[in-house]
């Protein structure tokens, strides 16, 4: 489904970053979420960011020492009574979502752009 056109102004609003996934666990009593602990380096730090892909990934942790794209600048949501600080990124397949792993030596807290 194409979304609407935006401006050059919205697009630039838009912080993607790299992060590292230092820890992945499943939220007790939730079925479809991840407690994700991300190092986002310098500019936004530790964050904490959940995402719904636990159907997906049972086993969280296959997360864990890899590093991918993160929407930093989302504003914060409560999940669970958890506070989301990001959205981590993923690109919608067939099977199941594939979320965007960055190479390894990619500088933490790196601007897509």
């Amino acid at each position: 489904m194409k979304k609407d056109v935006i401006t050059i102004d919205e697009f630039v609003k838009v912080d993607i970053r790299v992060g590292l996934v230092t820890k992945a666990q499943a939220v007790p009593d939730s079925k479809k979420l991840i407690q994700l602990t991300v190092d986002m380096g310098e500019d936004y730090g530790i964050v904490t960011i959940l995402t719904g892909l636990l159907q997906y990934y049972p086993d969280p942790t296959v997360l864990t020492g890899k590093k991918y794209l993160i929407l930093a600048n989302l504003a914060p949501r409560t999940m669970a009574n958890i506070p989301s600080q990001g959205m981590f990124m993923a690109v919608d397949s067939a099977d199941k979502p594939m979320p965007v792993v960055i190479p390894d030596d990619t500088p933490l807290g790196s601007l897509l752009h």
